[in-house]
């Protein structure tokens, strides 16, 4: 599908101009070029074309960055809980007020459809702000009545906590979600009274740099937002290991947080990770089929399955086998792939060629290893980096597209016979990010969400969360939790308070 990128919206063909004209990083609250005027392109993964040049920062700007958010930190630490608070929901409204103009630069970078960012993801965002808002006015400490008994004759020992923020964070934000996933991190890091360096993806940054103008337009001060866009191997690497980081907030694959652990060691940074997840969705027979058919397939082709919750392993239980996994190819083959930019784009393409080239090598092992493309099974249309939607069938628990996150609209489908070889099979996975239940039994529904090891657990869904729920894994899905209350304690210490009164 041709694409021409005079038909964006006018707010976005400025801001394209104002990146275009080299100024690609924000340090100290000044837009400016990397080092040498190093850059690289940005493309529109749904036709190829080059959309934009964007800046690579040297280590001598992450340096800068950096140096800017160790010199904001005590102003922003200082500056009241109620004026914070103020900040974050302007940041909230502003974003509201140019949603339509980022969930299109969602789209040009990323490839999803307009509806995904438009109505489901950069909402999100807004709420993220607006949630973190009202925390940045709760952070509480203790009163301990303690048991010191060798206080001077005449005194009393008080004890108490409190809480501080932990220092300079370094965020390091994956290219599926962007903005959301931006906001997960930036807006509990800030409530929290800490200061930031962000590192976008380098397929998606356009909505982080608007982000930036839009938070410096809100208020924010100088220093407390920096934003270093690159490569990860590059700009990313110097960041996650910079010995004046204190803190690293990572989403990502589980590969690269192996090693951002290994930056952290620096200096001992703290570090929260969310991971890689190869979700189940387990359907029993008693399921209510008019939701759990759409609901089984929304899970694993929204986004085009780039989603670190998506339920990429069905197992169904073979008296309703047939039944379910016909509906879901059904459902398969009836998405429209498109430019996410056209108004009846169902799916759009995976959001690099170098992605799209990695799904096709999974797909391509599971067909040599067996396994049966029900649908799918291969790159769709004759332009940009579209992968069909893919119901994997014939499939054995020990092969690589089982076991392995594909990151793409693939679905992988087994059937089961009771319920303790589900729960087995369900928990087989290194894994432990999410999974759905779809049963209309209250007792099935409780054993699952006891026996099941998942962060999170859906009933009768999948993918459902707001601002106020904790999301993260367990196992090999990462550390600590974003969103929800949980998520300020990424960016909080304890300090212990004894006093002899």
């Amino acid at each position: 599908m041709a694409f021409d990128p005079i038909k964006l919206r006018p707010g976005n063909v400025e801001f394209l101009v104002r990146r275009a004209q080299g100024e690609g990083l924000f340090i100290g609250g000044v837009w400016g070029q990397a080092e040498g005027g190093a850059d690289f392109a940005t493309l529109d993964p749904a036709t190829g074309i080059e959309t934009g040049r964007i800046a690579a920062a040297s280590a001598s700007d992450v340096d800068a960055a950096v140096a800017a958010a160790r010199g904001a930190l005590a102003g922003w630490r200082a500056t009241m809980p109620v004026e914070r608070a103020r900040i974050l929901w302007k940041i909230a409204d502003l974003i509201e007020a140019h949603i339509d103009d980022l969930a299109e630069l969602e789209t040009l970078d990323q490839g999803k459809p307009l509806f995904v960012g438009r109505w489901a993801e950069i909402p999100g965002a807004v709420n993220q702000f607006r949630f973190f808002a009202g925390q940045a006015m709760a952070i509480e400490g203790q009163t301990l009545e303690s048991s010191i008994n060798y206080q001077p004759a005449g005194r009393q020992m008080r004890t108490w906590t409190v809480r501080e923020p932990v220092g300079v964070v370094a965020a390091i934000v994956p290219w599926n979600s962007p903005l959301v996933l931006t906001a997960m991190k930036l807006a509990p890091a800030m409530a929290a009274g800490c200061t930031v360096v962000l590192k976008p993806a380098e397929d998606t940054s356009l909505s982080a740099l608007r982000l930036a103008e839009l938070m410096a337009e809100a208020g924010l001060p100088a220093g407390v937002l920096n934003v270093v866009t690159g490569l990860g191997g590059q700009t990313g690497a110097v960041l996650a290991a910079h010995p004046q980081v204190d803190k690293i907030a990572f989403t990502g694959s589980t590969a690269t947080g192996r090693a951002v652990l290994d930056a952290a060691k620096t200096n001992f940074k703290r570090v929260t990770l969310e991971l890689g997840g190869k979700s189940p969705s387990i359907v029993f027979p008693d399921a209510d089929m008019g939701i759990t058919v759409p609901g089984v397939a929304n899970a694993i082709f929204f986004n085009g399955g780039q989603v670190c919750i998506a339920g990429s392993r069905l197992y169904v239980h073979r008296s309703v086998h047939d039944e379910v996994v016909e509906g879901v190819a059904a459902y398969a083959k009836g998405l429209k792939l498109g430019h996410g930019l056209a108004p009846d784009t169902q799916m759009g393409p995976v959001v690099s060629a170098r992605h799209a080239e990695r799904v096709e090598g999974f797909l391509n092992r599971a067909k040599t290893d067996g396994a049966t493309m029900l649908t799918g099974g291969e790159r769709f249309g004759d332009a940009g980096t579209f992968i069909a939607p893919t119901v994997v069938v014939d499939v054995k628990p020990d092969m690589e597209i089982v076991r392995e996150e594909v990151f793409g609209p693939v679905l992988v489908v087994q059937a089961f016979d009771d319920a303790e070889e589900v729960v087995a099979a369900a928990n087989s996975s290194e894994y432990g990010l999410a999974a759905s239940v779809w049963t209309e039994s209250l007792s099935t529904a409780h054993r699952m969400i006891s026996d099941i090891r998942a962060g999170t657990v859906w009933v009768n869904s999948h993918a459902m969360y707001d601002a106020s729920l904790a999301i993260g894994g367990v196992k090999q899905s990462g550390w600590g939790r974003d969103s929800g209350r949980q998520a300020m304690d990424n960016y909080l210490e304890w300090k212990t308070v004894c006093a002899c009164v």
